[in-house]
């Protein structure tokens, strides 16, 4: 199995509760797929004008394919998401995001051709990023990082991005 074919079927899985752009560029360079999900829910009394409260939910995906994963890569997905998915997507340029933000998970996802090392499967249990904003009054944004070796059929995530895993493994399933 090789890794477009992999991500045809991700792209397949996800695009039902996912906008999904391909491809999709980030200072210059071009990456297979990104992905946004927004969820708005509001608690109201009889009529919508006695709103108690609403809150939005977001998620955005990046999918990368490579050959192996590596040091550089693994530093180059936390500069995405230290300096352009947070404050672009999440902030949209502004100080904090907008009223009603409860959470932003922003979420790389790596093709991997080749089975991930020990030391990058450690790398990958580290990756984190979070930011709250304003003491989580207007919510906060969390970093998931998955990534899925066509070579060995692993799929490896860091703690907070472990509920993607499932979804990455049904794809090799249904690849078998």
């Amino acid at each position: 199995m090789n890794t477009a074919e992999y991500l045809d079927r991700l792209l397949e899985k996800y695009s039902s509760a996912f906008d999904i752009y391909q491809p999709y560029v980030i200072h210059g360079k071009e990456y297979p797929a990104y992905g946004y999900f927004f969820s708005h829910t509001e608690k109201y009394v009889l009529v919508r004008e006695a709103n108690m409260w609403s809150s939005d939910s977001y998620e955005h995906i990046l999918f990368v394919e490579t050959d192996e994963v590596t040091e550089e890569l693994l530093k180059e997905a936390h500069d995405i998401v230290k300096n352009y998915m947070e404050p672009v997507l999440v902030r949209k340029g502004e100080k904090v995001p907008p009223p009603n933000h409860m959470y932003s998970y922003l979420t790389i996802a790596i093709i991997s051709k080749k089975a991930v090392s020990g030391a990058m499967r450690k790398a990958i249990r580290k990756f984190r990023f979070e930011k709250s904003y304003k003491f989580s009054i207007r919510g906060f944004s969390q970093a998931h990082i998955v990534c899925a070796s066509m070579e060995d059929g692993a799929v490896h995530t860091n703690f907070v991005g472990r509920g993607s895993k499932k979804v990455f493994q049904n794809i090799f399933k249904q690849l078998i």
